[in-house]
């Protein structure tokens, strides 16, 4: 039973993998800013390209299992990152305050930076979201929302690391959260099994958003009375991207869910 209990721990904390890992710019895979900046020019380019080719859409019966096994990959991805984040965390904090506010002398070494490292990475898989939706012929899903948020994500994963940005573990924890949710229920509907808490998901990133506003007020109140945060220009920068997402998200949840429910009631009333 004691082993069984120390495996996880070893997987995702102390194998030499994980525990010695450093984040160097410009020599880890996909650390130079170049990278991402061809990263980023490619996924919109590619987006904009296939989009304006308007081929038929894929039939479902090959879309769709292609589809549940890139979302099942971002399924059990997504699990293991929150385990791994949170697991890491619990182990290489100096104090609960570490969480919110890293010393200005924190490096980007040890676990917690190689979870957050697999998160940046992570974002390039999930481009293939946007292929998906093409493939499918949705143009509806293939939103300003999706395609801002996908493009610009991996550039906060990126600064995150890059200037050790202060809250990034909690920030990790809960959006790897999110995205089990997410998930979870896109490999639901891929297989056939849609769920009646689709609602849930969006909910669940506004509660995210909220979240990350309300503990960015204590890391703030750290960084003024004490010795700084690292990292706190990398936190400006997340601040206006999770606002302008939040606002986003709140208008697709307007227009989507009370549309709806007026709908719903003007089917009563007639």
């Amino acid at each position: 039973m004691e082993g069984l209990i120390h495996l996880p721990h070893y997987w995702f904390v102390s194998n030499p993998t994980v525990k010695h890992f450093q984040w160097r710019q410009g020599e880890t895979f996909a650390s130079s800013f170049l990278f991402l900046t061809l990263t980023v020019f490619t996924y919109l380019s590619l987006t904009f390209l296939l989009r304006r080719l308007s081929f038929p859409p894929l039939s479902p019966s090959i879309l769709r299992p292609i589809s549940a096994v890139h979302n099942l990959i971002l399924l059990l991805l997504s699990s293991s990152m929150a385990i791994g984040i949170s697991l890491s965390s619990l182990s290489q904090m100096q104090n609960p305050k570490w969480l919110l506010c890293f010393p200005k002398s924190q490096t980007p070494t040890g676990p917690v930076f190689f979870w957050a490292y697999i998160f940046y990475l992570s974002k390039i898989l999930e481009f293939i979201d946007t292929l998906l939706i093409i493939l499918a012929g949705s143009d509806r899903r293939l939103s300003f929302l999706h395609v801002y948020h996908h493009a610009v994500v991996i550039v906060m994963c990126y600064v995150w690391l890059s200037t050790v940005q202060s809250l990034m573990p909690i920030a990790l924890a809960t959006n790897a959260c999110v995205h089990v949710i997410m998930y979870g229920y896109y490999f639901c509907c891929a297989i056939g099994r849609r769920p009646r808490w689709k609602r849930a998901v969006t909910d669940c990133q506004i509660v995210q958003f909220g979240l990350s506003f309300a503990i960015s007020i204590v890391m703030v109140y750290y960084h003024l009375s004490g010795d700084g945060c690292s990292g706190i220009w990398g936190w400006c920068f997340n601040a206006v991207f999770n606002a302008s997402l939040l606002a986003l998200f709140m208008d697709f949840h307007s227009k989507n869910y009370a549309r709806k429910k007026k709908m719903m009631i003007m089917d009563k009333l007639s």
